[in-house]
């Protein structure tokens, strides 16, 4: 069965450095490996859902700039759709560094998010809802994404947030979410640790509720039952985009089994996209999913 999904958020274009380390000051480095490719969260997992065999759509700010036929060009390439919410705007996409340390896997990142590109909610098209099946919301287009949520909740429509970091606005989206994923770094107002952020966010009557550790197990609470999923050891060779990458497969997987086993098999797949340089590499790969749920 093909599923049909809206990712809401952040379109950049992200040039991806592979090195031994990051420079230091006034320090000059030259990479063993490089790559170019259209970058976010809410894009990352678009691209993730399109490859498990789904139609994703990319709802955000791309504008007209020559930039922006990189994004175009690579999201073509994926078969994943884009809704421009301002594509008169003539400056220059988002732009993200990268830099991966080749031992590692860890990556250094700089960028500019969407502060400078805010959509407003009358450019949301009519209907921009229908024949969805979920939609996920990375927090980057508060405005347009309350809307999104509170349309989607009326047609019974589930909403995943990705919460890779707290973003002020989140607080007016969450009453309407049913899947919370959030990152080890997602701390909302008054949170100090993990038990602070379940407990804040099944305050808004979220049903399910889960927290990613990188290579630690996957802590969840699900219609109140606890527990964890355990994720695979790998030798990791970039960690860029790992949870975006979750994110896109656990909407694939969510729409197809339960909370629990969805988070296990989209921890698969991350898992995966590690052990390849860069956010598309791993795709070229076919590979077996083992069930990890413990």
């Amino acid at each position: 069965m093909i599923n049909s999904a809206l990712f809401v958020g952040l379109i950049t274009l992200d040039l991806i450095y592979l090195a031994d380390s990051p420079p230091q000051n006034n320090q000059k480095l030259v990479a063993t490996d490089y790559t170019v490719a259209a970058g976010g969260p809410a894009t990352n997992a678009a691209v993730t859902f399109s490859h498990l065999g789904n139609q994703a759509t990319v709802l955000g700010v791309l504008g007209s700039h020559p930039m922006t036929q990189l994004i175009c060009s690579d999201l073509e390439n994926y078969k994943v759709a884009i809704i421009d919410l301002d594509s008169h705007r003539d400056t220059p996409p988002p732009v993200s560094s990268i830099i991966v340390t080749q031992a590692t896997g860890e990556r250094a990142v700089i960028s500019i998010n969407a502060i400078k590109t805010q959509a407003n909610i009358t450019s949301i098209p009519a209907n921009i809802l229908e024949n969805i099946d979920i939609v996920l919301i990375d927090g980057h287009q508060m405005a347009v994404s309350k809307i999104i949520a509170q349309t989607a909740k009326i047609q019974n429509i589930p909403v995943v947030i990705d919460g890779g970091s707290w973003k002020p606005g989140f607080e007016e989206i969450l009453p309407f979410v049913n899947y919370a994923i959030c990152s080890a770094n997602f701390y909302p107002p008054n949170c100090q640790n993990h038990q602070d952020v379940f407990a804040y966010l099944q305050n808004f009557h979220i049903p399910h509720i889960a927290i990613t550790q990188g290579e630690n197990p996957i802590q969840y609470l699900t219609c109140g039952q606890s527990g964890v999923v355990n994720v695979p050891k790998i030798q990791p060779v970039d960690t860029l985009g790992a949870g975006d990458i979750f994110h896109g497969a656990f909407c694939h997987y969510i729409l197809e089994t339960n909370f629990r086993e969805a988070l296990a098999l989209a921890g698969n797949t991350a898992a995966e996209a590690c052990q390849h340089f860069g956010t598309r590499h791993w795709q070229q790969f076919k590979y077996l999913m083992p069930n990890y749920v413990n």
